[in-house]
């Protein structure tokens, strides 16, 4: 039996941590998430994960930890009643701040659109806009939104934050109503919790101005597709960028297995054919620095877990 098994792990994750991992901690590896994987019992008392495996229930009695390699912890927070849960805080604020940036200069440039122009190097309907003096409203200032507010603050940006808890001093802070009344682009970056699942669905972004931009870095659960695409249609958003999915483990499984014209996807591939919308698989995270971050602080987790029963960063 492993130390640690570790499942979901792409390429380079999986290098760097078979690099600095200790010789004395014996670890597995797999590019598949648990279910599709499919050990019938575990092969390891300490199971890594991201975001994606989903911990069957008679697992429960026969493991002794779950650490997931993710900021976001809600698909294991069930959990913490019954095994010791560990997660990584710390690793990929400024990556996430990047990616959500990069949206934004996408679609404000309609990138998109250029890419499918070039072949006939035809410019008609390519206007982009600046980012200069747009007012950008910003849900969820943690750590990764307040790197968020940083970064488009110091572009010229006119920016706002929405959050219940308002830790840092520097931060323009205003309500939801406001917000939506006045935002140019809305990028979600909060945590999901119970209290805002579908938090931006039809009824709440129906009420922000028409043409507003929306960016969903944080979870997929808290923007139903169905909504966006409606929005879509009726042109009131202008234009959409997401990082993260609604039943994102089943999702991922069934691209992977069945491709994008699948039947059940057709939500998301309608999505995918829009020159408007940029999908990314969950990849707001992988940079080279984070990745590196992420298998240090994964390691330093499942040393401490070995050694003293419990993690450095724990939700128990």
């Amino acid at each position: 039996m492993f130390d640690v098994f570790f499942y979901e792990t792409f390429e380079e994750e999986e290098k760097l941590l078979r690099e600095l991992l200790p010789k004395e901690i014996q670890a597995g590896f797999t590019k598949k998430t648990i279910q599709e994987e499919i050990h019938e019992t575990p092969i390891s008392k300490i199971i890594s994960i991201r975001t994606q495996s989903k911990i069957p229930s008679d697992w429960k009695n026969q493991i002794s930890s779950i650490l997931t390699r993710s900021t976001g912890y809600d698909h294991i927070n069930h959990l913490k009643n019954d095994l010791v849960c560990g997660y990584l805080p710390k690793y990929c604020n400024q990556a996430v701040a990047e990616h959500a940036i990069m949206m934004v200069f996408c679609l404000l440039k309609n990138l998109k659109k250029q890419m499918i122009h070039f072949s006939s190097f035809n410019r008609d309907n390519l206007t982009g806009f600046e980012l200069k003096d747009k007012k950008i409203i910003i849900f969820g200032i943690g750590k990764i939104g307040y790197e968020i507010y940083k970064i488009t603050k110091a572009l010229g940006m006119e920016v706002y934050g929405v959050d219940l808890e308002k830790k840092y001093e520097d931060v323009n802070y205003i309500s939801k109503e406001e917000g939506l009344k006045i935002a140019d682009i809305i990028i979600c970056a909060m945590n999901l919790t119970s209290d805002n699942f579908q938090y931006f669905n039809y009824n709440i972004l129906k009420n922000s101005k028409k043409g507003i931009i929306f960016i969903n870095i944080a979870r997929g659960e808290m923007s139903p597709l169905g909504d966006l695409i409606r929005l879509l249609e009726e042109k009131h958003l202008s234009a959409l960028a997401l990082d993260t999915y609604d039943n994102e483990a089943h999702m991922a499984e069934k691209i992977k297995t069945k491709g994008l014209e699948f039947q059940e996807l057709k939500l998301i591939s309608k999505l995918y054919q829009r020159d408007n919308v940029i999908l990314t698989p969950h990849n707001a995270f992988n940079t080279i620095e984070s990745v590196r971050k992420k298998a240090k602080q994964s390691i330093e987790q499942i040393q401490n877990f070995l050694k003293t029963g419990k993690f450095i960063w724990a939700l128990n």
